[in-house]
């Protein structure tokens, strides 16, 4: 019942008013363009006060009926609901409290504001200090990765370049005493010094 409840308040409590409202503004009748912002405003706050409402009474018989009783009884043009309540209840409240509401939402807006300031310069800060590590780690990092590259370049471009064996593996391997054996990459280079 819960999906049948959806599915008929998206219909007839949004899509269809939705579409009068788009009537209402494109003829620029006056009359059903303010019954059909009363509506907007009856339905917000009815969206509002469900969400709480589900949470507690959901068990109760029939909710979810009267839920989309009560919808079709705001849009009714026989019993005018939206109108009806508008006019009794949500006109005189917030007309006796517009000084307050705006006051808190100037209040909340400049808080807001600052919030957002404070959190994207913080935010801001994160990122760029996550940022300089990162570089400088990288950095680190990218060096000695050139570094190994570059000795394992020259020492195979100089194997490569000349016939002859450089002078500190022939020193090396003239004397024949226990000698700490040269580096795979000098090794490779006279090895293939060798085969040439």
């Amino acid at each position: 019942i819960h999906c049948l409840f959806v599915f008929s308040r998206l219909i007839f409590g949004t899509l269809y008013p939705a579409y009068y409202s788009y009537k209402a503004v494109k003829s620029k009748d006056i009359k059903e363009y303010v019954k059909w912002m009363m509506y907007w405003i009856i339905f917000a706050l009815f969206t509002t006060a469900e969400t709480f409402t589900d949470i507690f009474l959901c068990w109760f018989p029939f909710y979810y009926e009267l839920k989309i009783a009560f919808v079709a009884w705001l849009l009714s043009p026989y019993t005018k609901g939206s109108s009806l309540l508008y006019r009794k209840f949500v006109h005189p409240t917030l007309s006796s409290k517009e000084k307050e509401i705006d006051d808190c939402l100037i209040q909340a807006k400049d808080r807001s504001y600052d919030a957002l300031v404070h959190f994207g310069k913080r935010g801001l800060n994160v990122a760029a200090t996550a940022a300089v590590m990162a570089a400088s780690k990288g950095q680190g990092a990218l060096s000695e990765r050139l570094r190994s590259f570059s000795m394992q370049d020259l020492s195979t471009i100089r194997g490569d370049s000349s016939s002859t064996v450089p002078p500190s593996v022939t020193v090396r391997t003239s004397s024949k005493q226990s000698q700490p054996k040269p580096s795979r990459s000098a090794s490779e280079g006279t090895g293939s010094s060798g085969k040439c």
